[in-house]
């Protein structure tokens, strides 16, 4: 049989010349009409299939994190109604302060932290009978965990349904670019919760693992809340050692610390070691050397630490182990912990290119200490 005579454009179309053909008007133009008129909101009902299954995830991290919160307070002697104290912490909120004038307004955010933290803290220890400071921070970080998935959640959701209402599709465009990186944030705080219960480091630690190994056979002393330093010496310089109070789950108050350190000890320069966001396509724990305060968060601490360096006139040189932000906030992973010898042969290659004898230097751990001693 010849397929080829069959299949030719003649026999399609009806014969020679006969482009009229209901057939294949049908298969060609029905589709462009259908795309022409309902293209969008076709595309509005595959993308937000796409969107329902990561609302439905991130409602599960939710529920499941706030699942384990309630389980791990079991284990203690939970006072009233602990389920409904957490709901009601998780939908706190934190306003920030009008920025139409910036002059002074890191102060004022500080102090609104400063309000938050001390009033979470005092809600935590209402939860259950003698708690230790360990659990509580641990706890106090587990609510943070459950407040974020629930603002994540309730914000896509949020645009999602916003969108589907208006039956808008560029509306939507926005937030299915911005979803992958939500689910990625949204998994790590998830998978952060084991190590969390457990007490484990997280990949965020890898500073204050550096200076607590450092800071080992040195007389530890207080300085500010859940911070605390020592002092030793290295070829002739003297070394002040901080970072925040562990094996506790905090990051402390680096920022009080270093004010006072660098009035009392006046070091000559300020070297911070960090963990570090890589970006993709880099290898994880890598060490990458920089310079300015190497510290995170909404920039409160970082604010007064560059304030006080540049009164002064103090350098700043910061070094990062690099990491993905699963990384950062789950257990620490083998590779990055194998990194804390390297980095303190390169802090004292630093002190030895940047100091001479006789002068010191301040040497400040920054993260989350969490199973981390000093």
């Amino acid at each position: 049989m010849n397929y080829t005579s069959i299949f030719s454009p003649d026999k399609i179309f009806g014969g020679s010349g006969d482009s009229s053909n209901p057939i294949m008007w049908a298969v060609w133009i029905v589709p462009i009409i259908v795309f022409v008129f309902y293209g969008q909101r076709i595309q509005l009902i595959v993308t937000s299939s796409e969107i329902n299954k990561n609302i439905t995830k991130l409602q599960k991290y939710k529920d499941d994190t706030k699942k384990e919160l309630l389980q791990y307070l079991q284990k203690s002697r939970p006072i009233g109604d602990v389920e409904k104290k957490i709901e009601n912490f998780m939908e706190y909120f934190t306003i920030m302060p009008v920025d139409i004038d910036p002059n002074g307004i890191m102060p004022k955010i500080k102090h609104l932290l400063r309000i938050r933290e001390d009033y979470t803290k005092k809600q935590v220890m209402l939860l259950a009978e003698n708690l230790s400071a360990i659990e509580a921070s641990k706890i106090q970080n587990l609510l943070e965990i459950a407040t974020s998935l629930n603002m994540l959640h309730k914000i896509v959701r949020h645009l999602f349904l916003t969108a589907k209402k208006q039956n808008n599709f560029p509306l939507i465009l926005p937030l299915q670019m911005m979803l992958p990186f939500i689910m990625e944030q949204a998994e790590a705080l998830q998978e952060a919760v084991s190590a969390i219960k457990k007490g484990q480091p997280i990949g965020d630690g890898i500073g204050p693992m550096v200076v607590g190994k450092m800071m080992l056979k040195t007389e530890k002393k207080p300085i500010g809340l859940e911070t605390v330093y020592s002092e030793t010496d290295f070829e002739g310089r003297k070394l002040i050692l901080l970072k925040a109070q562990g094996p506790n789950a905090t990051v402390g108050r680096p920022g009080d610390a270093v004010e006072i350190l660098v009035q009392e000890k006046k070091p000559e320069i300020i070297i911070m070691v960090d963990a570090g966001l890589k970006l993709e396509g880099e290898t994880s724990a890598t060490i990458a050397h920089g310079f300015g305060a190497a510290i995170g968060g909404i920039g409160t601490d970082r604010f007064q630490i560059e304030e006080i360096a540049t009164r002064h006139q103090i350098p700043i040189f910061a070094i990062v182990i690099k990491q993905s932000i699963k990384e950062a906030i789950t257990l620490m992973t083998k590779e990055i912990a194998d990194k804390a010898d390297d980095v303190e042969s390169q802090i004292y290659q630093n002190i030895r290119q940047n100091t001479t004898d006789n002068q010191a230097v301040l040497i400040i751990g920054v993260g989350n200490t969490l199973g981390i001693p000093q």
